[in-house]
C-alpha cells in the first residue's frame, strides 16, 4: 500500500529566467547545493524525457549514512516550467514541479511543488528526507541565483 503527500515553496532570486531554469532542470548543477547529493552522472534518457540522470544520495539512517542511488528523468524542461520524476526502488517516486515567472526590478519567482509516493512503512522516514533536503536546497538556490530564502507555505 502507498502513501502520497505533498510540501511546497517559493524561493524569490534576482537573476534571468534562463540561469534560474538552467540551474534547476540540471541535477549535476545542483551537486554542491543539495544537501544529500553526492553524486550525479547524466546517462541516456529514458523514453520520453528531455534528460536523465543516476543520482546517489548519502541518507542517514541513526548513525550511519548510507549510500542511496535513484534515477531522475527530466521531463519538462522549459523557460517557465521544470518536471522531474526520481524513482527509487522499492516503489518510491518524488515529482517536482517547478514553475518559474519573472517579476518586476528583475526578480524572478520560483514555485516547487514536491509529491512524494512510498510504501506506508517507508512513508515518513522518506518524506522528513525529502522535505528537509528539498529545504534545504531551496535556501541554497536563493543565495546561489542571487535572491532570498525559501517563504513556508501557508498553514
Amino acid at each position: 500500500m502507498l502513501r502520497r503527500d505533498s510540501f511546497s515553496y517559493t524561493v524569490q532570486a534576482r537573476c534571468s529566467l534562463a540561469d534560474a531554469a538552467g540551474l534547476l532542470a540540471d541535477p549535476a548543477r545542483q551537486q554542491d547545493l543539495h544537501p544529500l547529493i553526492v553524486r550525479v552522472r547524466r546517462v541516456s534518457p529514458r523514453r520520453g524525457a528531455r534528460a536523465s540522470y543516476l543520482i546517489t544520495d548519502r541518507l542517514a539512517v541513526g548513525p550511519l549514512r548510507l549510500p542511496v542511488t535513484y534515477r531522475a528523468d527530466v521531463l519538462v524542461d522549459g523557460p517557465d516550467e521544470i518536471v522531474t520524476v526520481a524513482r527509487q526502488w522499492p516503489a518510491t517516486t518524488v515529482r517536482n514541479r517547478t514553475r518559474l515567472r519573472a517579476e518586476p526590478d528583475g526578480v524572478v519567482r520560483i514555485d516547487v511543488e514536491i509529491t512524494l509516493t512510498a510504501p506506508v512503512p517507508l512513508f515518513g522516514y522518506a518524506f522528513r528526507q525529502a522535505r528537509a533536503a528539498h529545504l534545504g536546497l531551496a535556501a541554497r538556490l536563493g543565495v546561489a541565483l542571487g535572491g532570498h530564502p525559501p517563504e513556508s507555505p501557508p498553514a
